[in-house]
């Protein structure tokens, strides 16, 4: 008899139209993760999310399902989590003001501003990585994230292109980050989760 392993997956795009430096500063990071937040805010009160939104956005009692983690006076709510047993899948598509391949060579190099990307993704759990005056606002708590850690992407690809419209600075680009989760293992509380 042979074990199957079963994988479920949800599928969605995140956008986001600013400025994305290399290197960028704990602020930087946290004026990208909020404009992720309102997208992701949104994704929860949709099919599959809306379903278990009850049983996860809530802090957890021992052995309890619950994803927010307390942080700096903030409540995140990371989707990808390691207690929900998901893993996520990234394609970024890139829009630079430059022609391709030149983000390279122009303002900075393409690594750099991709990990200033996957820690705005993130869950801020360190304790400089929230700009220290940042408190949570009105619409804010939870405050949803993509990733508890960025150890969590399992596969991440990026196509750049050149971006067509007027920029206000040189590091605006235009990200469509589709992204693909995974559940690994599935747990009785998180059936049909994906």
């Amino acid at each position: 008899m042979a074990l199957v392993s079963v994988q479920r997956t949800v599928e969605f795009t995140l956008y986001y139209r600013g400025d994305l430096k290399s290197n960028g500063k704990p602020a930087d990071k946290h004026a990208i993760r909020r404009e992720f937040h309102l997208q992701l805010r949104d994704l929860w009160a949709h099919l599959p999310l809306s379903v278990f939104a009850d049983k996860l956005l809530r802090l957890p009692p021992p052995n309890d399902l619950g994803i927010l983690r307390e942080h700096h006076g903030y409540t995140f709510a990371p989707l990808v989590c390691q207690s929900l047993g998901l893993v996520a899948e990234l394609r970024i598509r890139l829009l630079w003001p430059a022609a391709p391949g030149a983000i390279i060579t122009s303002g900075g190099d393409i690594d750099n501003r991709l990990k200033t990307l996957l820690d705005a993704l993130k869950y801020p759990s360190e304790a400089t990585a929230l700009p220290p005056d940042a408190i949570p606002a009105e619409n804010e708590d939870p405050f949803y994230c993509l990733l508890e850690d960025d150890s969590l992407v399992t596969r991440l690809s990026v196509e750049t292109d050149r971006l067509l419209v007027p920029v206000a600075t040189p590091a605006e680009v235009v990200l469509f980050i589709h992204v693909r989760t995974k559940q690994l293992k599935v747990m009785w509380g998180t059936i049909g989760l994906a």
